[in-house]
């Protein structure tokens, strides 16, 4: 998988929502996510800066996806914030923006809508962050 490659560690999945289970409602998780269900609601990983989504081809995400490691096989209706990878294999159908750091797509992938890159990543946009100091007027 792509993470070995980069030197990057994502967490290993520990939550599976099944291809019999709609969720109606926003998600945050940290670790690893694998949905073959449909999701009507937002998905958002806590800060961890390493949890993962996978979206198997049978799976539905509609709501904005906000995570640092994204692999999309399945439909998304709504914006994808990857802020370290977004993945989009062959099946993968995208309607909506997609913000991304690194991104790999592969051939019939389709986005439908912008592709926005964001020339820092999310851990390096934190660690920048931690460093400065604000002045009040």
């Amino acid at each position: 998988m792509w993470g070995r490659k980069s030197g990057h560690r994502t967490a290993s999945i520990g939550t599976l929502i099944g291809p019999d289970t709609t969720i109606q409602g926003d998600i945050r998780f940290s670790g690893g996510l694998h949905v073959e269900g449909v999701i009507r609601g937002n998905v958002h990983a806590e800060n961890d800066g390493k949890s993962l989504l996978s979206l198997n081809e049978h799976g539905r995400i509609e709501g904005e996806v906000n995570v640092p490691y994204v692999v999309i096989n399945g439909v998304v209706i709504g914006d994808v914030h990857g802020g370290e990878h977004v993945e989009l294999s062959s099946k993968a159908r995208v309607t909506g923006n997609v913000y991304y750091y690194l991104i790999e797509m592969a051939i019939g992938a389709e986005v439908n809508g912008k592709l926005v890159h964001n020339p820092v990543s999310a851990a390096e946009s934190s660690t920048m962050n931690q460093g400065r100091i604000l002045e009040a007027d």
